[in-house]
């Protein structure tokens, strides 16, 4: 019998831990501002503790810390040893006193009575996401805040769905997978996640949709389409596919062609669509 969340460990820990860490300034790039929605919405106070879920590199951590300030404490927690390894030494170089932890937030036992949980796009890979938030909702004090972002479903993300219309005539396009399956786009039902932490035991649940833009790669065509074809939908379609590489080649020209087509100032724009989630712990629970 394996454990939950096995095969997201793997694949955080095998392939595309160390694929994040090669590209880990570019990625952050690109949804930063993601990430300061969350952030903006936790409204972290100097001397607060905060757990950052899903830490990855590190970006939010180190935000999350300068925030919370030397009188404070930033956990970040990642199922990724490459991803920690990374954070760690931002966080050395820094100046930071970040404390970095590799475990499953599914599981784990995690610090406790904590003033804030945060995630940008960390928490959409539970294998059992009740449990889960069950479980962070036990490590914040009563009072306590969450707040985090996740993808809405690719309609709302043309970042996502110009890449694989670009390259579908080379390929044939697999299934959806299934709505509750641990991936990127698991929490694209907003209903679906407000319920998932009402039964998760929160209160003052909020859901709310944003739309950004988001400049890809380093500002041109050529990164972007690399880029693309090294994380996201599009680079897990060409390892399935294309294993030997032989079509990479006019992959990287249909998506260069596609993204020339959405460039703003000589940069690639495409838009993203998120979720803004908030909650709270009860004071009574």
């Amino acid at each position: 019998m394996t454990d939950a969340n096995d095969e997201q460990r793997a694949l955080w820990n095998e392939r595309m831990g160390p694929i994040w860490v090669e590209n880990q300034e570019r990625l952050d790039a690109q949804i930063r501002a993601h990430g300061a929605l969350s952030i903006g919405r936790l409204d972290p106070q100097p001397g607060e503790r905060i757990l950052d879920v899903g830490c990855g590199c590190g970006e939010t951590s180190l935000e999350l810390a300068r925030r919370v300030g030397p009188s404070g404490e930033v956990i970040g927690v990642d199922v990724s040893a490459p991803m920690l390894a990374r954070a760690r030494e931002r966080a050395e170089a820094e100046g930071l006193a970040v404390r970095f932890v590799e475990a499953d937030a599914q599981t784990a036992e995690l610090p406790r009575a904590v003033d804030g949980i945060h995630s940008r796009f960390g928490v959409m890979f539970f294998d059992d996401p009740v449990r889960a938030f069950a479980n962070l909702r036990a490590a914040l004090r009563p009072g306590g805040r969450l707040a985090f972002v996740c993808w809405q479903g690719p309609p709302a993300n043309p970042w996502v769905v110009v890449p694989m219309s670009a390259i579908a005539p080379l390929f044939e396009m697999p299934p959806p997978p299934p709505p509750d399956a641990p991936g990127m786009f698991a929490f694209a039902d907003g209903d679906r996640v407000g319920q998932i932490l009402t039964d998760a035991g929160f209160a003052d649940v909020e859901v709310v949709p944003e739309q950004l833009d988001m400049t890809l790669g380093d500002g041109d065509s050529a990164s972007a389409a690399r880029l693309f074809l090294e994380v996201g939908p599009a680079a897990a379609l060409l390892r399935e596919q294309d294993p030997t590489g032989a079509l990479r080649g006019q992959a990287v020209e249909a998506l260069e062609k596609a993204l020339d087509a959405h460039l703003v100032d000589g940069a690639p724009v495409l838009g993203s669509g998120i979720w803004r989630v908030s909650a709270t712990r009860p004071e009574a629970g």
